[in-house]
């Protein structure tokens, strides 16, 4: 959803097939396609020039702008890349209610189940296309990425008959509970913050060339420093927005998962599936990694007609749309995953349900295992053939399967808001999707970060599936977040990258695995914030994100626990308030925190380890 991905949808995605190419064989119309509420949503087409055989649609419901606008004027790319051009289909760009040229008013995440949906102006759209633009074989597919993500997979429920094929890839299913907004009731600030500088709400159709809008100056190139330098939350409405963007103010006044959040979650709404569904995702996506996840569970507890796979590459946000997928900065993965990806599964899908082209039998999980670098298929995700272990914490920094015998024992630290942990070893703006990977050894030896390790793996560890934070934890505070992060340590004669400008040294390297928050004041319930008993150990759990990682031979497995990770979160004030982003400056205050691990308080972080 955030700027990354805009860029990359705004390019059309993908490899250029080439101007002249387009010209010489597809010709553009533009319509304003009715609605049933009366509603005009601009659609532009490009049709194949040869009328020999007919042709699927393959259609892009966007938010950011189906330009060039003008009969005359053309994308030099069209649909999922240069394969689909030369195949021959029937290409879709709809600009969706309320966003540029179309009428309307644009809703963020617009709520299903009213007289209009995004569902509703999906069959419509296809209705009419197959009543109105000649030479179709009277089927259709829809794909996007992030927020067009979203709109494809916000055509599932009640789908038009002839919308046989939908991939919804990094789509936002749920903004609360995972993916851009917040996590775990943490407010994810810097992605936040930059997305919404720019994208804001229409007044009136309008063209990209009339939006005017410009870059953010953020003054230096170092967001953690801006970022404590504007100080509590509302700062940033009085000093950057002033208070005029309502998609960004839905974040600082929404801050529990109230109604507005409830209504705008798809997954509920995921009851029927007729489509055959191709839902993907990248294991490095730093904005929307739960959405794929919580839309593949949905969709495959139906048990529809259609199969329902999902696809999870070693990818940050969009990453499996172009480049080779080889490497994240330091992280290699030994293949080219995007061209598989594109070549081996995108392609077939479409061809065998849109042109009968080949058979499309897959398996329920096709995942790339990171670590080990290949990738897997299952017919369950999570796999049957695992096990539940947890690896709890025990004194001396030390992580093992076994639980802790001793009868009391804790571990403490000071965790200073004026002071937050930062979320990347280096200087960073925005955020980088690297961090993903980051080496965490700036932060091993940071005193407010706890840090729990294996000794050296005597076999492979493959973990497959959610993590459970388990953490018994206290407060000198009335409010606090933690961070759990899982971490595989690299052995000290591990080779450095070749070439190697930044001169890495992977001896010893970090990687991070998975790492989410969790907001303290949400530790009985997501809707009814509530104080923390100062001083007292209270029960804490949270399930992070899938992985399908393997610790090798020779690694270490590492667990971190720390109470800030800034400016990737917002801070919290580590004192009970009302509302976080209204927090005055003083509300701001260090705190004692403690993590048990006894065998009383047995914290640790529960995984599913396959046989």
């Amino acid at each position: 959803m955030k700027l990354v991905s805009l860029l990359l949808l705004l390019a059309c995605s993908l490899s250029a097939q080439g101007l002249d190419y387009v010209l010489a064989n597809y010709t553009k119309f533009e319509f304003r396609v009715p609605m049933r509420d009366g509603k005009r949503l601009f659609t532009s087409v490009y049709a194949p020039k040869d009328h020999s055989k007919t042709y699927p649609f393959l259609m892009q419901r966007t938010p950011y702008s189906c330009g060039p606008y003008g009969i005359e004027n053309y994308r030099s790319s069209l649909g999922q890349g240069e394969a689909y051009v030369r195949e021959g289909y029937i290409f879709v760009c709809q600009d969706v209610r309320g966003r540029y040229e179309s009428e309307g008013k644009f809703i963020e995440m617009t709520p299903h189940g009213g007289a209009v949906s995004e569902s509703t102006d999906t069959y419509d759209t296809v209705e009419w296309l197959l009543k109105n633009v000649p030479n179709n074989n009277g089927k259709a597919g829809i794909a996007g990425t992030s927020y067009p993500g979203f709109f494809a997979a916000a055509s599932i429920p009640g789908a038009h008959p002839a919308l046989v094929a939908v991939s919804p890839q990094a789509p936002m299913i749920d903004l609360f509970r995972g993916d851009d907004s917040f996590h775990n009731g943490a407010f994810m600030l810097a992605a936040n913050f930059g997305f919404y500088r720019f994208f804001n709400e229409h007044k009136e159709p309008q063209r990209p060339e009339r939006e005017r809008s410009t870059g953010f100056e953020y003054g230096t190139p170092d967001h953690y420093d801006f970022f404590l330098r504007l100080g509590p939350l509302a700062n940033a409405d009085e000093k950057y927005f002033k208070f005029q963007n309502r998609y960004w103010s839905a974040n600082t006044q929404h801050t529990s998962y109230d109604e507005f959040w409830r209504a705008r979650s798809l997954e509920p709404h995921i009851k029927d599936a007729t489509p055959a569904l191709l839902i993907v995702g990248g294991w490095f996506d730093a904005e929307d990694l739960q959405g794929p996840l919580r839309l593949y569970r949905a969709a495959a507890a139906i048990g529809g007609p259609a199969p329902v796979t999902v696809v999870m590459g070693p990818w940050t946000h969009g990453g499996w749309n172009r480049g080779e997928g080889s490497a994240l900065g330091p992280v290699k993965f030994d293949g080219k995953t995007g061209e598989y990806f594109r070549d081996k599964i995108q392609f077939p899908f479409f061809q065998a349900l849109l042109k009968g082209k080949g058979e499309w039998k897959p398996p329920a999980a096709w995942m790339f295992e990171t670590g080990r670098n290949e990738w897997r298929t299952f017919a369950t995700w999570p796999p049957k053939e695992s096990e539940k272990k947890t690896l709890y914490f025990h004194a001396g920094g030390k992580l093992a399967f076994a639980p802790p015998a001793e009868a009391e024992g804790f571990d403490t630290y000071v965790a200073d808001p004026a002071k937050p942990v930062p979320f990347t070893s280096f200087v960073a703006s925005g955020v980088p999707q690297v961090y993903m990977v980051d080496d965490q050894r700036h932060a091993s030896v940071r005193p407010d970060v706890l840090t729990f390790q294996t000794e050296p793996l005597e076999d492979q560890v493959t973990i497959g599936g959610p993590l459970l934070a388990k953490l018994f934890a206290s407060t000198s505070g009335t409010d606090s977040d933690w961070v759990v992060k899982l971490i595989d340590v690299y052995p000290g004669d591990a080779p450095d990258p070749t070439p190697n400008p930044q001169n890495l040294r992977m001896g010893g390297y970090q990687q991070l695995v998975r790492g989410d928050p969790f907001r303290g004041r949400f530790w009985k319930s997501m809707e009814k914030p509530e104080a923390l008993p100062a001083g007292q150990f209270v029960k804490i759990e949270y399930a992070l994100p899938d992985v399908l990682h393997t610790f090798k031979r020779g690694h270490r497995i590492m667990v971190q626990v720390q109470s800030s990770w800034f400016p990737l979160t917002d801070r919290n004030p580590q004192k009970f308030v009302a509302n976080i982003p209204d927090a005055k400056p003083e509300d701001f205050v260090p705190a004692t925190q403690r993590i048990g691990r006894s065998k009383a308080m047995p914290s640790g972080v529960e995984v599913i380890v396959l046989r």
